[in-house]
């Protein structure tokens, strides 16, 4: 305080004299001119490439409504009449074609959405593009952009701007055949599928991996109806800036607490900021299955257009994103098959997207071969080089490739699924839940009428094993293994049901869609309910000690209650009245082993990765009030006339 009544009594000129001269205040000379000192960054650099065994070229390719997209050119060094392999992305194009800076083109595709030694080793032209909206692109994003109509009032779509993309390339690209195939995983793979609407005559296959299908139904953001609330920061990520450079974060080790903390969806949802976010926002609009997602659900967007170009479906029995997508896309396209020679099916061990990486296991489950290397060479490889090389041989493969899980091997298939409830070679049968918490094929005759188990949603059922992790992949993240988890975890607790059989004399084989017919009661007016199909291990498993006991769920998932009636009329549950529920499990191909067990789970939660029911009817969850959240006894019945059972897909019985 002293210094500064001392300082204001001083001239001004005076005060900056004695500055200086303390050296509080650096004197400046204003007459010396800038040094002569120039920048040692060249104004622009031209990187050294002659050794490399490829060529990029950088550019922006123009769409019919003036946007450019950024599009990275990888090309062999001496390429001739070589195919393009087209892959269109919201995941930065350059990060995807630069995972491994090198002078070959292998090491610098090794990464995500890249079959990197198929197509360094064939020879392909790699093509990767930012989606409008993204990265390098210009133009607005749009979450998976329908086609232009109802729900996209403007001209372009991701249709669109694939024809304009190809069209561009087959002209400038001197190096290539004219010959394009798109392919991709996830959203990368929702891209290939687009590419089949009106599709470009130089487009000659396409090949969608894991696809983003139907949001609602059962891919990314519901399924059948609970919301998968873990996706959050997927969507924040992904739509809050052009790069995705505003992170997600988090204050919590375990996602089970941040959940748990905010309530409802809906509430941390807005603690973050996201009814800034486009999506979100219509996400919040659109709960239940209406208009504005039954049209632009991919598969009943191919349903209604005309089959031109093959198409090769990958899809994993254990993708922990996107189960749905090309199973769906297969039963809407293969009927417009009429030659048998248009549609290939691919079914793999996999996570999500991992049949371009190894494939010889999935957490603790080992497969005794890479099937995703067996995939990459014996079912992508020939089939890109059919239709993308010239004077290439037909690829020898069946209609259905499948792996078979239990028994580990592949199987060359005429069709799929070859087990279901009426149309298939074999007839599915009732597995049902019996008194005593028992599992079999014969209907229940007396006893208890039902189980029961207190449902509360201030302690949810979590889906692994705690501390949970966020979604991801890097940093050692487990999320792309949570399906194959031991579901042990669940069944020691009081709010789950396992019913189980007694240990198989021989083995039992599935292959199709285990279908689900719960007969429930809750005594409140909504209710969530998760079941799970469930292989168990000899308590001793001598090859490999630490599966003995082992709890590996087959197929599994959650209906939404107020559903029951119409995926679009949600409906109040009539307290303590027991009401049928039917629903689609994961589609299997697996073998239950002699000596293992067949169990089926049932609970009312599965948290953080869906959100919770209240388990009081309100219009809508995610603005569900701390209030809403009440407990409730659930009912399991298993009694003549009210039986519960799953329909397995049984094959060769």
């Amino acid at each position: 305080m002293t210094s500064r009544r001392i300082a204001a009594g001083l001239k001004p000129a005076l005060f900056a004299f004695l500055l200086a001269a303390s050296g509080a205040l650096p004197a400046t000379d204003t007459t010396a001119g800038y040094p002569d000192y120039p920048s040692e960054t060249p104004a622009s650099f031209k990187p050294a490439t002659g050794s490399f065994d490829y060529v990029e070229r950088d550019v922006m390719i123009p769409m019919r409504d003036g946007v450019k997209l950024n599009t990275v050119i990888l090309i062999p060094k001496g390429a001739k009449h070589a195919g393009i392999v087209l892959t269109r992305t919201p995941y930065d194009a350059h990060q995807l074609t630069h995972n491994f800076m090198s002078g070959h083109l292998e090491p610098l595709l090794q990464g995500y959405d890249n079959a990197a030694d198929v197509i360094a080793e064939d020879g392909y032209i790699r093509v990767v593009q930012d989606i409008r909206g993204k990265y390098g692109s210009e133009g607005d994003y749009v979450m998976n952009r329908p086609l232009h109509g109802p729900l996209n009032p403007t001209p372009v779509d991701d249709a669109t701007d694939t024809y304009d993309t190809i069209d561009w390339l087959v002209k400038n690209i001197p190096e290539s055949n004219g010959r394009v195939a798109t392919i991709g995983i996830s959203y990368d793979g929702f891209e290939p599928l687009m590419s089949l609407v009106h599709p470009h005559p130089a487009l000659k296959a396409a090949v969608p991996m894991n696809p983003m299908v139907d949001g609602w139904m059962d891919d990314d953001w519901f399924h059948h109806g609970a919301f998968r609330q873990q996706n959050l920061s997927y969507i924040y990520e992904q739509e809050a800036s052009r790069d995705n450079k505003y992170k997600w974060w988090t204050s919590y080790h375990d996602e089970y607490d941040l959940f748990m903390h905010y309530g409802s969806a809906g509430a941390l949802g807005d603690a973050y900021g996201m009814r800034q976010l486009g999506f979100w926002n219509k996400i919040l609009a659109h709960p239940a299955y209406d208009a504005f997602w039954q049209q632009q659900a991919v598969d009943k967007v191919l349903a209604a257009q005309p089959l031109t170009v093959p198409v090769m479906l990958v899809h994993s029995l254990w993708d922990q994103e996107d189960i749905y997508g090309a199973l769906a896309v297969y039963r809407a396209i293969k009927p417009k098959d009429t030659t048998g020679h248009m549609v290939k099916l691919v079914m793999g061990p996999w996570h999500h997207g991992q049949e371009i990486a190894e494939g010889s296991s999935l957490g603790a489950i080992r497969f005794g071969s890479d099937t995703a290397k067996y995939f990459r060479e014996h079912i992508l490889r020939p089939f890109l080089a059919q239709y993308l090389k010239d004077g290439a041989p037909k690829a020898d493969l069946a209609p259905v490739t499948a792996f078979q899980t239990g028994t580990d091997r592949w199987q060359r298939l005429d069709r799929w699924p070859l087990s279901c409830g009426s149309g298939c070679p074999d007839k599915s049968r009732a597995l049902y839940l019996e008194p005593g918490m028992q599992l079999g094929f014969e209907a229940p005759a007396g006893g208890n009428a039902y189980d029961a188990y207190a449902s509360d949603p201030a302690h949810p059922v979590p889906f692994r094993a705690r501390p949970i992790q966020p979604v991801g992949y890097d940093h050692g993240l487990t999320w792309s293994e949570w399906l194959v988890d031991d579901q042990r975890e669940a069944s020691g607790r009081t709010d789950v049901l396992s019913y189980e059989t007694a240990p198989l004399d021989k083995p039992l084989a599935i292959a199709g869609v285990p279908v689900v017919h719960l007969v429930a009661s809750t005594s409140g007016t909504d209710s969530d309910w998760v079941v799970k199909l469930i292989d168990v291990y000899p308590d001793q498993v001598a090859a490999q000690p630490e599966m003995g006991g082992y709890q590996l769920a087959v197929a599994m998932d959650i209906f939404r209650g107020r559903y029951r009636t119409g995926w679009d009329k949600p409906e109040a549950l009539t307290p303590d009245k027991p009401l049928a529920y039917r629903f689609d499990l994961p589609a299997a191909n697996h073998v239950f082993l002699p000596g293992h067990r067949i169990m089926v789970q049932v609970q009312s939660s599965w948290f953080p990765l869906y959100d919770r029911n209240p388990q009081t009817f309100v219009p809508s969850i995610f603005e569900a009030k701390p209030a809403d959240y009440v407990k409730a006894t659930q009912r399991i019945y298993h009694a003549p006339g009210e039986a519960s059972y799953i329909a397995l897909p049984v094959v060769g019985h």
